[in-house]
């Protein structure tokens, strides 16, 4: 049994459709479950969608849906003529589910909506994809991951209810396989126990595959993306970024945590945890031997460079110029959870604090009034956060030239360096 994944990029036009198909031909009589992301930028425009109803725009949120929905039939239309009629009907259902709350009026908090809405983009995915190969001759079996991910109603960053789902992928996914080697399924989507829609935090498709490989005890996971591999940094801000052939778990833990998107920060422990190899390989060549994931240690590695950008600064200071001790720093953490705001750098000095995180205008303004009750605060934006693991001097000198630096911290392994965009 492996697992696949596939993201956007790999299914977001007709021929990169075909691409998946002629892949998974390359493994004939392999049982595999795949799983698939929303289409190209899909996820993008349904939080428009989402942002629009929530703001009271519903014209606006209709009109924005209506482009998806346009988009995705004239995939459908290119693709499939025996299947396409079908598949319409399928369509046209997740199409109902979401207009359906859109004529309707906000009443409960945005995260909710936007697990709604946004959720869709996988189902339609996944649905064409599905139709697509079984015209193609190759049999698949399309599921509805909603009714096997059973999660808390955390909205926009839900938590697996392990035992639930590890039942449901015993009782509905390993029978599948008896009728048929290919089973489909969608990513970054669950459900609560009221069948009211999850999503797991932002790329989160990476870990509902990863889920899966734990729980149906898979012989590997493999990330199918538009590069050879993992690189030592993003190809599109770094012209030379270096391939890497071999990673262990625990480095990959450290780029994730840092903000490298090459995988989801939390895909690695369902995989550690059975000894489970994670591949890296390139949809479009898929010859190439792409990157291994394991638990042996790997030497010699490359700097890896990951760049944040839109990060704000916190400063926060005592008001009465006393020691930033216990109290207030644990309440600032009582904070980040309440608000479900990430640090990504926190330097603590005598009587004050700074806190580097995502610039998101919303949390940071609900931050800033809850943290004045016991701090002075100020924000400053337009920054960025550089992270090199494995660095040397000379390139951490020629990556911040011409920089002014906000804040730095180093350790043998990992410098920070945080600085204006």
């Amino acid at each position: 049994m492996k697992v696949f994944k596939f993201g956007g990029a790999s299914v977001q036009q007709t021929e990169k459709i075909q691409n998946v198909a002629n892949i998974i031909r390359s493994y004939p009589d392999q049982q595999i479950l795949i799983v698939i992301s929303a289409m190209g930028k899909t996820t993008n425009a349904l939080e428009k969608v989402a942002e629009a109803f929530f703001e009271g725009r519903q014209e606006e949120a209709l009109q924005l849906f209506e482009v998806i929905k346009h988009n995705h039939i004239n995939t459908s239309k290119y693709l499939l003529v025996t299947h396409f009629n079908a598949l319409m009907e399928q369509l046209t259902n997740f199409f109902t589910e979401v207009e359906w709350l859109l004529h309707d009026k906000p009443v409960r908090e945005y995260d909710y909506y936007y697990d709604q809405i946004v959720c869709v983009g996988e189902l339609l995915s996944t649905a064409i994809v599905s139709a697509y190969l079984n015209e193609s001759g190759i049999p698949a079996q399309w599921v509805d991951v909603r009714d096997i991910f059973r999660t808390d109603n955390n909205f926009r960053d839900a938590a697996i209810d392990w035992s639930f789902t590890s039942q449901r992928v015993q009782e509905e996914i390993l029978p599948l396989f008896e009728n048929s080697n290919i089973v489909l399924t969608q990513g970054f989507i669950g459900s609560t126990d009221e069948n009211e829609s999850t999503t797991l935090g932002r790329e989160g498709s990476d870990y509902s595959a990863a889920v899966f490989a734990n729980l149906l005890n898979a012989e590997s996971q493999t990330i199918w993306k538009d590069v050879e591999g993992v690189m030592n940094a993003d190809p599109k801000q770094f012209p030379n970024a270096q391939f890497i052939a071999e990673l262990n778990y625990e480095e990959v833990i450290e780029m994730a945590y840092y903000g490298a998107q090459v995988i989801h920060p939390k895909t690695i422990k369902p995989l550690q945890n059975k000894s489970i190899p994670l591949l890296v390989k390139c949809f479009l060549d898929k010859d190439l031997p792409g990157t291994v994931i394991h638990n042996k240690q790997v030497k010699g590695l490359p700097p890896i460079i990951v760049l944040k950008p839109d990060q704000a600064l916190i400063h926060l200071h005592s008001k009465d110029f006393s020691f930033v001790g216990e109290k207030p720093v644990a309440d600032l953490y009582q904070l980040f959870s309440d608000i479900k705001i990430k640090p990504n750098l926190i330097q603590t000095g005598a009587v004050s604090i700074q806190v580097a995180i995502d610039d998101k205008p919303e949390k940071i303004q609900k931050l800033a009034l809850d943290a004045a009750e016991f701090f002075e605060v100020q924000v400053e934006k337009g920054l960025t956060l550089l992270t090199v693991r494995h660095y040397q001097d000379g390139l951490l000198q020629e990556l911040t030239n011409g920089h002014s630096v906000k804040l730095k911290q180093q350790t043998p392994q990992t410098v920070q360096v945080l600085m204006h965009q």
